[in-house]
């Protein structure tokens, strides 16, 4: 009803049963997306362990441990995702564009992850899409998501590593990402608080994710900031880091 009158428009369509579920009304499930090669996926024991860790804190089923044939995409996102009533694969081609070569834009949003739940990938993820609706609405690449006090947290779709007066340095706060994790394998890093302040000091910084691989970041921007950086790809040819193209 507007100004009293009622529009006529189409009528509501009913919610299909299998919808009508706690994962899909509440977001109650856990999931994991998972670089594949050829049919083949990558780093999928520690996707797994992670997984199985959410769903112990969600009080869900342990994900099965036994994927399904994937087809041979030369790359693939393979989405893993748990709920009460199982384990379910979804598999698709990875295809994200020509290489950006000269590096990536990053862009501070003004949104904040669910306190409890940022170090997990779970089915309330309406926080991380806001994020990205707000850097392609700003022509970024990525937008990073900040907690009550200012502090970088974590990207829509990517984890963050910054490099501070030669310390590499990971938000704290945020998921525990595996791409991230595997760049960074026997490199020193700590992990600490980073406000938006700091972020001046940034001399160089990534972005990491399994759809992306390790993508350097050009420029961060945000309320009062606008940093330029130098831009230096990581020299690996391992699949799961690599651009995938």
């Amino acid at each position: 009803m507007v100004g009293g009158s009622w529009i006529v428009g189409k009528p509501m369509k009913v919610l299909p049963a299998v919808l009508d579920d706690p994962a899909w009304l509440h977001g109650a499930s856990a999931f994991s997306t998972v670089r594949t090669r050829q049919g083949t996926a990558l780093n999928w024991p520690a996707h797994w362990a992670r997984l199985a860790g959410t769903c112990v804190v969600l009080g869900l089923p342990a994900p099965e441990t036994e994927l399904p044939a994937l087809e041979a995409f030369a790359w693939g996102l393979l989405r893993v995702t748990v709920t009460a009533g199982g384990t379910f694969a979804l598999h698709r081609p990875l295809t994200p564009g020509p290489r950006p070569t000269a590096g990536v834009r990053v862009v501070l949003t003004d949104i904040q992850p669910h306190p409890q739940l940022a170090a997990h990938k779970t089915g309330n993820y309406f926080p991380y899409r806001l994020a990205a609706q707000q850097a392609t609405a700003a022509g970024a690449f990525e937008g990073w998501l900040m907690d009550t006090a200012g502090h970088v947290v974590d990207g829509s779709r990517t984890s963050p590593v910054l490099e501070i007066a030669g310390r590499l340095v990971l938000p704290l706060g945020g998921l525990p990402g595996l791409t991230r994790a595997a760049f960074l394998d026997g490199q020193k890093y700590e992990t600490g608080l980073v406000s938006a302040a700091e972020l001046t000091e940034v001399t160089r910084a990534w972005i990491c994710g399994a759809g992306v691989g390790i993508v350097p970041v050009q420029e961060i921007s945000g309320p009062g900031l606008r940093l330029g950086l130098p831009v230096q790809w990581p020299e690996t040819e391992d699949w799961g880091l690599v651009w995938p193209g």
